[in-house]
Order: structure tokens, then C-alpha cells, then sequence
């Protein structure tokens, strides 16, 4: 049971990521004023959008997931920093991003008996 809510959470954090980034991608325009608004430069939107997906494909391969769900925390805490940089506390784009990177981890932990027996046994002697 806890292998399939692990999954359910991480397809949710995939899809969510894929998302974000084609519209990066596709549509950057949709995203010109929040983007200002946090200062960060438009011109880059394609790139932010890149890193959303790779980041979220290698996170769906299981082989490489632990390497994407590291990339995904990196980029989810850039954005809680880029808000809180511009005084933005407690937003909601700080909420989303604070959800899916702990829904990132949890999908994973769920999923994998390895990662499971590391995360809370590296300090028993």
C-alpha cells in the first residue's frame, strides 16, 4: 500500500512539474508579470522551464529518481528563496513549492525499501 501511494504522490509531482515547465517552454508569456514581479529576468523563462522537466524526468526513471528528486529539491528552495528575497512570506507560490518538494521525498521514501532502510538507521550503532 505504501509503494502505491509513493507513486501516486511522485506521478502527482511529475505531472506538476511537466506542467510548469512546458509552459515555461510553450507559453512564457503567461508568466512575463510573475516573473517580474519576483525580479527574475523573463529572458530565462526557457531555461527554468528545461530545468523543470529534466529535473522531473529524471525523477520519473527509477534508476535515476534520487538524482532528480535532489535537482527538484534544489530548484523548489530557489523558488521559496526567490519569494522570500522580495518579501513574499508565506505565499502560495511558496506553499506549492514547499508541497511538492516534500511530496517528492515522501513518493520516494514510500517507494524505495533502500532509501527506507538509510533515511532513519544511519546514527544505530
Amino acid at each position: 500500500m505504501s509503494v502505491m501511494i509513493g507513486r501516486i504522490l511522485s506521478v502527482f509531482v511529475i505531472a506538476a512539474l511537466v506542467a510548469d515547465g512546458a509552459v515555461n517552454l510553450v507559453a512564457p508569456n503567461l508568466l512575463q508579470a510573475e516573473m517580474e514581479a519576483v525580479q527574475f529576468p523573463f529572458h530565462l523563462a526557457s531555461v527554468i522551464g528545461a530545468l523543470c522537466i529534466v529535473s522531473a524526468l529524471l525523477y520519473a526513471v527509477p534508476v535515476t529518481a534520487f538524482l532528480g528528486a535532489v535537482m527538484i529539491t534544489g530548484f523548489l528552495g530557489g523558488a521559496i528563496c526567490t519569494h522570500l528575497r522580495v518579501g513574499e512570506i508565506l505565499s502560495p507560490p511558496q506553499f506549492v513549492s514547499l508541497v511538492l518538494g516534500t511530496a517528492t521525498w515522501l513518493g520516494l521514501y514510500l517507494q524505495d525499501t533502500r532509501l527506507r532502510s538509510v533515511a532513519f538507521t544511519a546514527n544505530r550503532n
